[in-house]
């Protein structure tokens, strides 16, 4: 392709939206523009890059067995109140009602509808195992789209479906996916890693995530770096913390703490740290309010206790039933006096002479110790990982940081399948329903995410997998002919060998500023006629990612070229 003949707007300067690396690098590039908040268009190079993502994903899934299918992008609603999962997307769901009045939601996810297809045509275990795959558009009204492609309204995601006769097989499938996805990420040049993770709305218990370490991904990772415990802040579990010498228990004392309602204010005011204090949080669990404690310097992590209480939710109460039950303001909650049950978290369990609400306004009591101060109906870890924890595995100290989701697998048993009735008759001719497994990749985040670990000042450094070309032919002078000829030809030479995807720099700009677009769009290689062209005919080759250059004859192009792909191929 000849840049003349093609779209490419390269900016000099970063739009004002633009907020990580990846977002200012693919709008400067040219690879995508904002239509509106939270959808983007891709533009020629954008969309180059987009299908050699697509065609990855595709191959692999192909190889392990999958079949593809296309699925509407429209969705009826009773799909999802057969499911249970229509108050779950909540306001995320974005619907409309067409001209005869029926509400229609715009696909944030397939499960429903793909367990339709499948309750309706499979009947037999002999039609079984399978797994079904699309790539299609997804919608979700985010609240507060950002960081361009990886925080979107639609975006665009492979989803697979496997559906087995029994446990056994759900297990095989999982295994044939999960190997798929490494195959992906590694294709894709992908810098990643698995951790276990929570199932959250789309159901089930056993699944992982595949992440790549971002400073700038919205999702926590917690990894053992001595013997390679990893999960996602969900599913994070910890070593439990030592017990305390509870040989010296202090006189329990209650303190005035006027208007003193916040941790940090408590803190502040009684002059004692976070993690000698207790918050004692009310929740409403199957209509009964439960007590949780936690020290003072932790989150309540909610997906542990809503497993903990054995619920699908559990909801923190409101102002009044706070009021109601503890006598107090919110804000001086404590154990001490609660009639009600206490969860209290492992942390909690071994503290003793602790700083916990009083019950009244404004008061606050110092050395609480649980049995003798009050009684603990549950002990349970039912919050988020902190740094300085230890590894549950080896007790080694827990690393915390940040990365960006690009593929989930889940295990998700017969939840959907059992509640929109995808039943089959095994070989004794009984009834069951299928074992679901369910497998995601967020295949604009992959590029995104590849740009964040993969850039310099200059631009982007494009693996030769996502590359949307491989070489650019650079003529610094157009008006010369014997430069332009001697591009032409290698042009022409590169471009008619299978394998080799070329683009040729035809503009009439300036050396410097076709320089700088080709670092911007991070072609791996570039191909330079220029002063050494013309003094001495030799062509100067130029890896992007090394800065490496080398000279060679014009005949010598095309096999030094070949042999770079070669090894970048293989990097």
């Amino acid at each position: 392709m000849k840049w003349s003949q093609t779209l490419i707007p390269t900016l000099k300067e970063s739009p004002s939206e633009a907020e990580i690396d990846s977002h200012k690098l693919m709008i400067r590039a040219g690879l995508i523009r904002r239509i509106t908040a939270g959808a983007y268009a891709y533009l020629p190079l954008g969309t180059l890059v987009l299908n050699k993502v697509i065609n990855i994903v595709r191959e692999e899934m192909n190889k392990a067995g999958a079949i593809e299918v296309f699925l509407p992008a429209l969705q009826p609603l009773n799909l999802l109140e057969e499911s249970g999962r229509l108050n779950v997307f909540g306001d995320d769901l974005i619907t409309f009602v067409d001209r005869h009045g029926k509400t229609t939601a715009l696909c944030p996810t397939h499960e429903e509808m793909i367990t339709d297809i499948v309750r309706n045509e499979v009947n037999s275990y002999r039609q079984l195992p399978m797994t079904l795959y699309q790539i299609q558009t997804k919608f979700r009204d985010e609240t507060r789209p950002r960081f361009g492609v990886l925080r979107s309204k639609e975006f665009i995601m492979k989803d697979a479906y496997s559906f087995d006769v029994d446990y056994e097989g759900l297990n095989k499938s999982y295994k044939l996916m999960y190997d798929a996805y490494c195959r992906i990420f590694d294709r894709c040049g992908l810098d990643y890693i698995v951790v276990e993770a929570d199932s959250g709305a789309m159901g089930g218990d056993v699944s992982h995530e595949f992440m790549v370490p971002s400073g700038v991904g919205e999702d926590i990772l917690i990894r053992c770096l001595k013997c390679g415990y990893s999960a996602n802040r969900e599913r994070a579990e910890v070593a439990p913390i030592p017990g305390e010498n509870r040989s010296s228990l202090n006189p329990l004392k209650e303190v005035h703490t006027p208007a003193k309602r916040t941790i940090q204010e408590v803190s502040a005011f009684l002059k004692v740290s976070p993690d000698r204090m207790v918050k004692t949080m009310i929740y409403i669990s199957n209509g009964q309010p439960v007590a949780v404690l936690l020290r003072g310097d932790h989150e309540v992590n909610e997906t542990k206790l809503t497993k903990v209480l054995g619920l699908e939710n559990a909801v923190l109460a409101d102002q009044n039933t706070i009021e109601h039950i503890t006598g107090a303001h919110v804000g001086f909650a404590g154990p001490v006096g609660l009639n009600i049950k206490i969860i209290a978290d492992q942390a909690v369990s071994v503290l003793q002479n602790f700083v916990t609400g009083a019950n009244k306004s404004d008061m606050h009591l110092l050395n609480v110790n649980h049995e003798r101060d009050f009684k603990i109906d549950r002990i349970a870890n039912v919050r988020y990982v902190t740094k300085g924890d230890k590894c549950p595995k080896c007790n080694n100290v827990l690393d915390v940081s940040q990365g960006i989701e690009i593929g989930h697998v889940f295990k998700l048993g017969t939840k959907y399948s059992d509640a929109l009735r995808a039943k089959f008759l095994d070989n004794s001719g009984v009834e069951k329903s299928a074992i679901m497994g369910c497998y995601g990749i967020g295949v604009n985040r992959i590029i995104a995410s590849f740009i964040e670990r993969s850039h310099d000042e200059n631009g982007i450094i494009w693996s030769l997998s996502l590359a949307p070309y491989h070489v650019i032919v650079i003529p610094v002078n157009v008006n010369d002919p014997d430069s332009m000829n001697a591009a032409n030809n290698i042009y022409d030479e590169l471009k008619n060998d299978a394998g080799i995807e070329v683009l040729l720099d035809d503009r009439d700009q300036r050396p410097g500023v076709k320089f700088k677009d080709a670092d911007l769009i991070g072609i791996p290689i570039k191909i330079i006629i220029g002063k050494k062209f013309t003094e001495n005919k030799e062509i100067e080759i130029k890896l992007r990612k090394t800065g490496e250059t080398f000279l060679v004859k014009p005949e010598d192009v095309k096999s030094k070229v070949k042999s770079f792909i070669d090894t970048l191929s293989k990097a």
